[in-house]
């Protein structure tokens, strides 16, 4: 890459043109960035933090170098990657259309996709954790439901070759469901449900794998002021992600819960994924989720925020991210920055400027 053009660090063969104003929009920049950001740890020798699943269920952090990650080391002159793309070795894993995932990277020679990465640029702190001490703070997580297609996806492929193996994990029970789409039907089945994926997950635990990005930009409390440490990349295993909705929805019906709630939901739709992988060899994501809506919207899969994530994501990276402000221009080259179109926030800029209450 040039430090003359418009450009992101290492992220030198792509299907994006960096030269170009609208390729630095909102929706772009959060996945483009990220890319170039896990790159740039590399080439500081860190590691990004991994968080994986144990054999007891519980989320345990590790390291995973860049080059597992994308699958080739991110100086490779063969290494593409391909944002808003499918990930081919799973689109005969489903009926109809395989959704796009965030960024796909891809070996050039020869042709072939090596990764899937669903990727989430998250503030820290969130607004539910920015007048706690730094130690404390956390960042919401929203999830799309096309993660849950990429999740469900991860899990069968293990099974695409061995299908019993993973109806061996389905009672008799499941087919005493006549429709699935109501929800007072289907609420009984919860407890069980939640005890086969965790079975199918450690059935298959050494097949663990990224599934999801999550760099984190720290500032200053709540004001857009970035610390001096302030990013830094944190990466979710397909096991790990899961257990992040399933400890939430465990909670809601510790405490008596009686509503399906959008993490519930969630749990419904990767099961129901699963089960129906393990009867047709296919998974129907798109009748799966328009149909077992539950009377709430379909635009995201759930959100969970900063107190929720705080737990599973509390160490020193995330207290005192690795990557300093000063280095973001070892990121962002050529004057991309000024390509940038950030939104303009009404309440942000009035929170910035205590000028304009001076009497």
């Amino acid at each position: 890459m040039s430090k003359d053009k418009p450009g992101l660090y290492g992220v030198n063969n792509s299907n994006r043109d960096f030269t170009k104003e609208n390729t630095w929009g909102k929706n772009q920049f959060n996945s483009s960035f990220p890319a170039s950001l896990s790159a740039y740890l590399d080439s500081k020798g860190f590691e990004n933090i991994y968080l994986t699943l144990d054999k007891d269920l519980k989320v345990v952090h590790k390291k995973i170098s860049t080059t597992n990650l994308y699958g080739l080391k991110p100086d490779s002159k063969e290494l593409f990657f391909s944002f808003e793309s499918l990930y081919t070795p799973y689109e005969q894993l489903v009926v109809g259309h395989l959704p796009r995932v965030d960024l796909v990277t891809q070996n050039k020679k020869p042709s072939q996709a090596l990764k899937p990465i669903e990727i989430k640029l998250t503030a820290l702190p969130d607004n539910t954790t920015c007048d706690l001490i730094d130690s404390e703070y956390g960042t919401e997580i929203v999830i799309r439901p096309d993660t849950i297609v990429y999740l469900a996806c991860s899990i069968a492929y293990n099974f695409r070759n061995d299908i019993k193996s993973l109806s061996k994990h389905f009672s008799k029970d499941f087919t005493k469901i006549k429709d699935w789409s109501e929800g007072t039907e289907v609420w009984d089945y919860l407890p069980s449900m939640i005890k086969v994926i965790d079975s199918i997950i450690l059935s298959i635990l050494d097949k663990e794998e990224p599934i999801l990005m999550q760099p984190v930009w720290k500032t200053l409390g709540k004001s857009p002021k970035l610390a001096d440490n302030c990013l830094d990349v944190f990466i979710w295993s397909n096991f790990a992600f899961t257990q992040l909705f399933l400890d939430v929805a465990r909670g809601e019906l510790k405490e008596g819960a009686n509503k399906i709630t959008r993490q519930v939901r969630t749990i419904i739709w990767l099961f129901k994924m699963l089960y129906d992988f393990s009867k047709n060899s296919q998974i129907d994501h798109e009748k799966v989720i328009d149909e077992l809506s539950y009377n709430t919207k379909n635009d995201k899969a759930f959100a969970v925020s900063g107190k929720v994530t705080h737990p599973y994501m509390k160490c020193n990276e995330l207290t005192k991210p690795r990557i300093t402000k000063d280095e973001i221009k070892n990121i962002i080259l050529g004057g991309g920055q000024s390509l940038l179109s950030p939104e303009r926030r009404f309440d942000a800029i009035i929170y910035n400027s205590p000028e304009l209450f001076k009497r």
